[in-house]
C-alpha cells in the first residue's frame, strides 16, 4: 500500500515537473520569437535542398510506385514460371527476389527521373520562351493599351465632364506608375533572366536576382539527388517510422499513431496531386477556348489561371484579376467574353472536373476550406494555401477522433443529430432533452 502511494507521488511529482517545464518552454518560445522565427528561417534555408527533394519525390513517388510494382510483377511472374519448370532450390529463389527488387527500384527510379525531365524541360522550352515574348509585346504595347481604355472612358463619360475628369486624371496617374515599372523594374529583371549565362555578371552579383536563380538552380540539382534517395528509401524510413512508434507507445496508442498517418499521407497525396493534375487540365482548356475566341495572349493567360487554380477557392480570383485587367487593357469588349469564359470554366472545374478527380478526399465544408485558406495562407503564404485544406482535413479528422473517443467513454452519443436543439442530457436515466419538448 506504501508502496502504490509512493509510486503515485512519484508520478504526480514528474508530471507536474514535465508541465512546468513545457509552460517555461512556450514562455521562452513566446518572448524570444523573432529569434525563434530567424533560427527556423536559417534551417529552411539551409536544408531547402532536402524540402524540394522530399516534394519532388512526394510528387514521383505514384509514378515510381506503378513502374516499381509492375517490373516486381512481370519479374516475379516469370521466375514463377521457371520455378515450375527447373525447380529452382529456395535459396537460389530468394536471390531470384532480391534481383526483381533491385530491378523494380531501378526501373522505378530512371523513369521517374526521366518523366520529371521531360515534363519540366518540355513546359519550359515552350511556355518560357512565349511567356517572355508575351510580356515583351505587351511592355512594347502599352502606350496603345493605354489610349485605348482613355478614349473608351472619355466616350464612357463624355456626358458627366466633371466625373471624366477626375476619373482620367486618377488613370493617368495610375497609368504612368504601372509603364514606369515595367519599363524598369520588370524589363530589368528579365533582361538578366534571358542573359543568366554571363558568368562574371553573375558572379560579381550584379543582380541579386540571378544569384536567386543560380541557388534556385543548385538547390533543386541538390533535391533531384534527394529525390532519388528518398524514393528508394520510402520503404525503410517508413518501416523505422512504426518501429519507433511501436517502441515507445503501448500497442493500441501506436496502432492509432500509425492509422492517423497513413490518412494524413490519403489526404494529402489525393488533394494535392489530383489539385496539380486538376489545375493542369484547366489549363489547357483554358488555352483552348481562348485560342477558339481570339482572345489575346492565351498562353500567358493560360498558365497563370492553371497555377492559380492549385489554390483552393480563392485561386480563380486571384489568376482572372489580373488577366481580366489585361484583357481590358486591349479591349474592354473582349474583356466581358473573358470574364463568361472564366466563370464557364470554374463552374465546370467546380462541379464537374474537381469532385470527379478529386472526389470527397478532404471532407471539408466550405466554411472550413475558406477559414483553412485565411489562416495557413497568412501563416505560410502560397504554400500554406495549397496545403491548407488538406492540413484541415486531418486536424477535423484527429478532433473527431478524439470527441468520438471522450464521448464513448463517458457512454454519450457520438451522432450529431442528437445534439441538435439539445437542452440538457438527463444525469439519470440519459435521455437527451431537446427545446421545445414538453416538461
Amino acid at each position: 500500500m506504501k508502496n502504490e502511494r509512493f509510486e503515485r507521488y512519484i508520478y504526480m511529482g514528474v508530471t507536474a515537473i514535465l508541465v512546468l517545464i513545457a509552460a517555461v518552454f512556450v514562455v521562452f518560445l513566446f518572448l524570444e520569437r523573432n529569434a525563434v522565427f530567424a533560427f527556423l528561417g536559417k534551417v529552411r534555408f539551409v536544408l531547402a535542398p532536402v524540402i524540394y527533394g522530399a516534394v519532388l519525390a512526394f510528387l514521383m513517388s505514384p509514378v515510381y510506385n506503378r513502374c516499381y510494382n509492375t517490373v516486381v510483377y512481370v519479374h516475379d511472374d516469370d521466375k514463377k514460371n521457371e520455378d515450375e519448370e527447373k525447380k529452382i532450390a529456395p535459396k537460389k529463389r530468394f536471390k531470384s527476389e532480391s534481383f526483381g527488387n533491385f530491378l523494380g527500384k531501378a526501373v522505378g527510379t530512371v523513369i521517374s527521373l526521366a518523366f520529371l525531365i521531360v515534363v519540366v524541360v518540355s513546359l519550359s522550352s515552350m511556355i518560357i520562351p512565349q511567356l517572355y515574348s508575351s510580356i515583351v509585346g505587351i511592355i512594347n504595347m502599352m502606350p496603345v493599351y493605354f489610349q485605348n481604355v482613355y478614349d473608351w472612358l472619355t466616350e464612357f463619360f463624355v456626358n458627366n465632364p466633371p466625373v471624366e475628369q477626375a476619373i482620367l486624371n486618377i488613370y493617368e496617374q495610375s497609368a504612368q506608375y504601372f509603364q514606369s515599372w515595367m519599363e524598369t523594374d520588370l524589363m530589368s529583371n528579365l533582361s538578366n533572366f534571358q542573359n543568366f549565362q554571363n558568368i562574371e555578371k553573375i558572379v560579381g552579383g550584379v543582380s541579386s536576382g540571378v544569384m536567386n536563380v543560380i541557388t534556385l538552380t543548385k538547390n533543386m540539382l541538390i533535391g533531384l539527388i534527394v529525390m532519388i534517395y528518398l524514393l528508394n528509401i520510402k520503404e525503410s524510413l517508413s518501416a523505422q517510422g512504426k518501429k519507433f512508434i511501436y517502441s515507445v507507445l503501448p500497442l493500441k496508442a501506436a496502432n492509432i499513431v500509425v492509422a492517423e498517418f497513413q490518412f494524413i499521407k490519403k489526404a494529402f497525396s489525393g488533394f494535392i496531386i489530383g489539385k496539380l493534375i486538376d489545375s493542369l487540365i484547366i489549363g489547357i482548356l483554358c488555352f483552348i477556348l481562348m485560342h477558339l475566341f481570339k482572345l489575346p495572349y492565351e498562353l500567358l493567360i493560360s498558365v497563370i489561371i492553371g497555377v492559380t487554380n492549385v489554390i483552393p477557392f480563392f485561386g480563380p480570383f486571384i489568376g482572372a484579376a489580373p488577366c481580366a485587367i489585361l484583357v481590358f487593357l486591349i479591349s474592354p469588349k473582349q474583356c466581358l467574353y473573358f470574364i463568361g469564359l472564366i466563370l464557364v470554366l470554374q463552374q465546370f472545374d467546380g462541379n464537374i472536373l474537381g469532385p470527379k478527380i478529386l472526389g470527397n478526399s478532404t471532407g471539408v465544408s466550405s466554411f472550413g476550406v475558406l477559414f483553412s485558406i485565411l489562416l495557413f495562407g497568412g501563416l505560410c503564404g502560397f504554400v500554406g494555401m495549397i496545403i491548407a485544406v488538406p492540413l484541415m482535413a486531418v486536424i477535423i479528422h484527429i478532433y473527431n477522433q478524439i470527441q468520438e473517443y471522450l464521448l464513448s467513454k463517458k457512454s454519450l452519443s457520438i451522432k450529431e443529430e442528437d445534439y441538435v436543439n439539445l437542452k440538457r442530457i438527463d444525469e439519470q436515466n440519459g435521455e437527451y432533452k431537446k427545446h421545445g419538448d414538453e416538461q
